[in-house]
């Protein structure tokens, strides 16, 4: 147990000699390595080691490597300038946008070597942004954003230039140019301000840059599966969601929160942005999720970072149903004419259950259907869970609405007038779709 004690207070002897030998402006105080953050199952014997790295922002980059098994901390900083305050507001002025001597925005990764060896790290870091961009990655273009290893000994440098070493042979397969990462010893690291440190958990609605090319190293001689049949996607209409190759919190945060619940008819696809062949996208996919939607493989719409489900619903609601009258009742809480065409077409269906036309969810059973010769469709229930209520006292009436539970959109209402003191729910046709129920056996 003192050995541990003393592993950890010789990193927070070393942070925070770097953070008194650094200029005084705009610097916050030392993010240390306390007991609680070390892993419960770390053995005692375990020596921490750091290494810092630059791959563009350090935003997503801080939180990849936090998320990796064997990484203790992440503390974005500023390292590797001559001249120029290890500030934010110093490094993003347009004097040093090209600056050779500019501080590249880093990571320093503090991790267990026993956990997660230097190689694997360091492939980690290769594989999630483009080392073969000079100052740049994707949209990001100044020196503060140049790729960059900066290593405490000889040993981790040699260590370093060998998987450089062993990458640079399939990016060039993969038809890219050559490796443009600067590999330094490190001079001198600076934290930086708080507002940066854990950028992406602190900002929970956005997107994560991501530059990864795509190439990963083969560890277990796997087939490399980066290529993906898109034929599928060039007929009809798509929407594609384009994934990280790494952790990216936002990506996740969608496929919990709305994917998870989508059953629509309009297929739903992950893709990275290396497979993307023989589609039409006009936007940038550097950044993950970026929703785009497709019809006959080109993009019509494409959003750029995270929805949650009433936006994404809304931008689905734009593409599936374009300006009609299910849009209205959908999103602007109209009301389908009486004895519409839809209700003509639903109100004798065969056994079967009616669904959200943009979601697919299950909203009402034809088992609980009944003609209420009012010209709307009419339930006495929903399915269960599938719908919630809300006031609407719209036009001097007090009425309770009843909205989609996973998209949100307007279904009609509910009225205390139905068959034997039973509910009415009213709702219009025109945003249900109708599923035949399967046959017994």
């Amino acid at each position: 147990m003192k050995y541990l004690s003393f592993c950890i207070a010789l990193v927070v002897s070393l942070l925070m000699f770097s953070a008194l030998n650094s200029p005084a402006q705009d610097l916050p105080a030392v993010t240390a390595v306390t007991p609680e953050q070390v892993k419960p199952d770390m053995p005692l014997t375990a020596q921490l080691d750091s290494i810092v790295l630059g791959s563009g922002c350090f935003w997503g980059a801080e939180m990849r490597y936090e998320k990796l098994p064997g990484v203790v901390d992440a503390i974005s900083g500023y390292a590797d300038g001559q001249g120029v305050a290890p500030n934010y507001r110093a490094i993003t002025q347009r004097s040093n946008k090209m600056n050779p001597n500019n501080h590249a925005e880093v990571v320093k990764v503090i991790f267990n070597p026993q956990q997660i060896s230097l190689e694997a790290l360091l492939q980690h870091y290769f594989e999630s942004h483009d080392p073969t961009q000079l100052n740049r990655q994707g949209n990001d273009i100044g020196t503060q954003y140049r790729s960059i290893i900066l290593t405490n000994s000889a040993e981790q440098q040699a260590r370093a230039k060998a998987v450089m070493q062993q990458y640079q042979p399939l990016l060039t397969a993969a038809g890219y140019g050559q490796i443009v990462t600067r590999l330094k010893p490190l001079t001198e690291f600076f934290p930086a301000e708080a507002y940066h440190q854990d950028y992406i958990a602190k900002n929970p609605n956005g997107y994560c840059p991501d530059h990864s090319t795509g190439v990963r190293f083969n560890r277990d001689n796997k087939p490399d599966q980066s290529q993906t049949d898109n034929s599928p996607l060039l007929t009809g209409k798509h929407i594609v969601v384009i994934d990280s190759e790494n952790y990216c919190p936002y990506c996740e945060k969608f496929k919990a929160e709305v994917a998870r619940d989508y059953q629509g008819d309009i297929p739903l696809h992950f893709r990275f942005a290396s497979q993307l062949d023989k589609l039409t996208i006009s936007s940038p996919t550097w950044a993950t999720p970026t929703i785009i939607l497709l019809e006959d493989g080109k993009q019509v719409f494409a959003h750029q970072g995270f929805l949650n489900a009433e936006e994404f619903y809304l931008l689905l609601g734009k593409f599936k149903l374009g300006d009609s009258e299910a849009f209205d009742v959908a999103f602007d809480k109209a009301t389908d004419q009486r004895f519409c065409k839809e209700y003509q077409i639903f109100k004798n269906t065969p056994d079967g259950i009616f669904v959200d036309k943009l979601s697919g969810a299950p909203l009402f059973d034809t088992r609980d259907r009944f003609n209420s010769g009012t010209g709307w469709l009419s339930f006495t229930k929903p399915v269960a869970g599938a719908v919630i209520e809300k006031p609407d006292n719209r036009y001097g009436m007090q009425r309770t609405e009843i909205r989609a539970k996973v998209s949100g959109i307007h279904l009609g209402h509910v009225f205390g007038d139905g068959p034997n003191g039973r509910p009415r729910y009213c709702i219009n046709a025109t945003v249900l779709d109708f599923v035949p129920r399967p046959n017994a056996g």
